[in-house]
């Protein structure tokens, strides 16, 4: 019975740190958007980013907060592949 119980476990860890992965992700490519916002706006004459920042079309992520949420999207993937690894090897004990 309690090598079910740790897979059922073991799928929902799974599951759990696919919507963490998906968020990261999310965020990296917010991260990406900004910096090709960065870039643009260096190219662009002064007046089309200011337009463009009035428009809400840059200046829409904030960087640091993004980078902060990475970071804890990261933590939180690494503890769930611990807690993974874990009840990975009490399945294997639980099957001997």
């Amino acid at each position: 019975m309690r090598s079910v119980e740790l897979a059922v476990y073991a799928d929902d860890l799974c599951a759990e740190a696919a919507a963490f992965a998906a968020r990261a992700e999310r965020v990296r490519s917010r991260l990406r958007v900004a910096a090709l916002e960065r870039e643009a706006r260096r190219a662009l004459p002064r007046e089309t980013a200011a337009a463009l920042e009035a428009l809400g079309l840059f200046g829409r992520h904030d960087e640091a907060g993004l980078r902060a949420e990475l970071g804890e999207l990261e933590a939180a993937l690494a503890a769930i592949a611990e807690l993974q690894a874990w009840v990975e090897e009490e399945l294997v004990r639980s099957a001997a």
